[in-house]
């Protein structure tokens, strides 16, 4: 497999990873606005809040680093 083709392959396993990460990320926002709706504030609520805001931080990271693998595909030859 040329380098390339390992890259492109890199890049869609951080898509991926990304399009899971949303779907956890929509997940928690759902259960913590259920958990505020009920005035139901506890433990958990807050649990998800930190949760939400790590996998922001999370997806950003990894946004990021496909991006830089995007902008080295125009370094590679095959």
């Amino acid at each position: 497999m040329s380098k390339i083709d390992e890259k492109k392959e890199y890049i869609g396993i951080l898509k991926t990873y990304l399009g899971v990460l949303v779907a956890f990320i929509l997940s928690l926002g759902a259960g913590v606005s259920k958990l505020y709706l009920h005035r139901d504030i506890n433990v958990l609520f807050w649990i998800g809040i930190v949760m939400i805001f790590v996998s922001g931080i999370l997806f950003l990271l990894i946004a990021r680093k496909a991006h830089i693998e995007i902008r080295s595909l125009r370094n590679l030859k095959d």
